[in-house]
């Protein structure tokens, strides 16, 4: 039986793909119009709030604090009990992974309102996260209002968090791609890049009409390419990518004391976020209070080679975690940027490196490692500080961090794609915060005949292994 010929398509999908472009340039941008107007209303809000209080003395901060975790707590406890919707969880990555592109729409001021009131009062957070929150939601409010498919759904939410991330880093191409980057570790939708770009570009154009401001950064001019000077920013990175996993670790170990805390005693629950106010006060004591807010002067100076202390990052890392970890809300790629900088200038001198290249260098690093995003983190290094041997740099150790810090996240709900080397091995597509690595069958093998034969008679079998295999390729035609 003769079988009917499939179609040709040689006409058809160089249309669909047509088709595929005009429709991301025209909802892409719509997108990144949206996002980058409410994204750029939100950070004059912000820029407007930190403004007045940002030489408070320090016998304000015992009263700001307190009051600003408490109102943190209603917010985020008792607001999204009153206005959420049953069902739907206000995440991106469930928006993305569980929910087909679908957030709830009546809390989306809700987090940008406790970023504010966090910042203000001088909580160590970032900016970035209520904006890629508003930018996730009003993008789902596009997709619904167009009646889009799920899938469809799903690609104009990673729209709206790439078109946020766009706009409050001022690195329109870093921010896209960062966007899309975090959602899985170790892989990319590559269908997601063109509507993430688009957004991305638009976003970040409508906020410079809207008047925010952004900063770039000069790197002192670096020599021609040098093999030591590139191992050398490599060594950093590892360094860095240690660093970034004791700021994870101590978030995750302050989040989980205060979840204790709460269970055992039974506390009502806002109370916890007003302790973080206390402690937060508390600390500001012996901490300087540059640490304190975003710390945007405090990387500003790293990056200029001003000289930055030792345990500068561990200052700021414990601060964030008891901001976050306790309750308050705000962004977490921001703080990733001062610890990056200040660690990176501290360190530079140890290996023989200008303070300000090391202070680029931990920035891109302590991103690339934290938040498992490492092309956006080489983006951002071009888009920052430009210049092709200054990328070089960065881009090594960017990727030494991202794997020293191994199956690590800031995001606890981010997606496992692989795993980062071959001895280990991870479960595909679960979430990072439940997921626990394990090694290797062919490495586990290894290491219990190592400990039942003894090292040195392993090694011995090992070698003999080898060189009979050595041998039997030699041997073939």
């Amino acid at each position: 039986m003769k079988l009917p010929s499939t179609p040709r398509i040689d006409l058809l999908e160089p249309a669909i793909m047509l088709a595929t472009v005009l429709q991301w340039l025209v909802l892409a941008s719509l997108v990144g119009l949206i996002v980058g107007t409410g994204v750029s209303l939100f950070l004059h809000a912000l820029f407007f709030s930190t403004d007045r209080t940002l030489d408070a003395p320090h016998w304000a901060y015992w009263l700001m604090l307190p009051a600003a975790g408490l109102a943190n707590g209603l917010i985020m406890g008792h607001g999204y009990r009153v206005l959420g919707t049953p069902g739907l969880k206000d995440s991106i990555f469930a928006a993305v992974h569980e929910q087909g592109g679908r957030l709830p729409w009546r809390t989306l001021m809700l987090k940008p309102v406790a970023a504010i009131i966090t910042l203000a009062s001088g909580g160590s957070a970032g900016k970035e996260g209520p904006c890629s929150h508003l930018g996730a939601s009003l993008a789902a409010v596009v997709g619904q209002a167009f009646r889009l498919n799920r899938e469809l759904r799903q690609r104009i939410v990673a729209c709206g968090v790439s078109a946020g991330f766009a706009s409050v880093f001022g690195t329109p191409i870093a921010g896209a791609i960062y966007g899309v980057e975090m959602l899985i570790i170790g892989r990319i939708r590559h269908d997601f890049l063109f509507p993430a770009l688009i957004a991305g570009m638009t976003s970040f154009q409508v906020s410079k009409a809207w008047g925010i401001p952004y900063q770039s950064y000069l790197i002192p001019a670096l020599p021609a390419f040098s093999e030591s000077l590139f191992l050398r920013t490599v060594l950093i990175g590892m360094l860095c990518g240690v660093v970034a996993r004791i700021f994870v670790d101590l978030i995750y170990a302050v989040r989980n004391a205060c979840q204790r805390l709460q269970t055992r005693y039974a506390l009502w629950p806002p109370l916890m976020p007003l302790m973080g106010g206390l402690l937060l006060a508390a600390l500001v004591t012996v901490i300087p209070t540059d640490y304190l807010g975003l710390s945007l002067p405090l990387m500003d100076h790293a990056l200029q080679g001003e000289p930055m202390p030792y345990l500068g990052f561990l200052w700021k890392s414990l601060l964030v975690a008891v901001t976050l970890g306790s309750g308050f809300y705000g962004g977490i790629v921001t703080p990733q940027f001062v610890i990056g900088a200040v660690a990176g200038n501290a360190f530079a001198h140890l290996f023989g490196i200008s303070p300000s290249l090391g202070a680029a260098v931990g920035l891109v690093s302590v991103v690339a490692a934290a938040s498992n995003t490492p092309l956006a983190a080489i983006l951002m290094g071009v888009e920052l500080f430009g210049g092709v041997v200054g990328t070089v740099y960065v881009s090594g150790a960017a990727i030494a961090a991202y794997l020293i810090i191994g199956h690590r996240s800031v995001y606890p709900d981010q997606r496992l794609g692989h795993a980062k080397s071959s001895w280990m091995r991870v479960s595909a597509d679960v979430p990072v915060g439940q997921e626990k690595t394990h090694l290797s069958y062919g490495l586990l093998k290894a290491w219990r005949q190592m400990r039942a034969q003894g090292a040195r008679a392993w090694l011995r079998t090992w070698w003999h292994a080898v060189r009979q295999r050595r041998n039997e390729r030699d041997d073939q035609p």
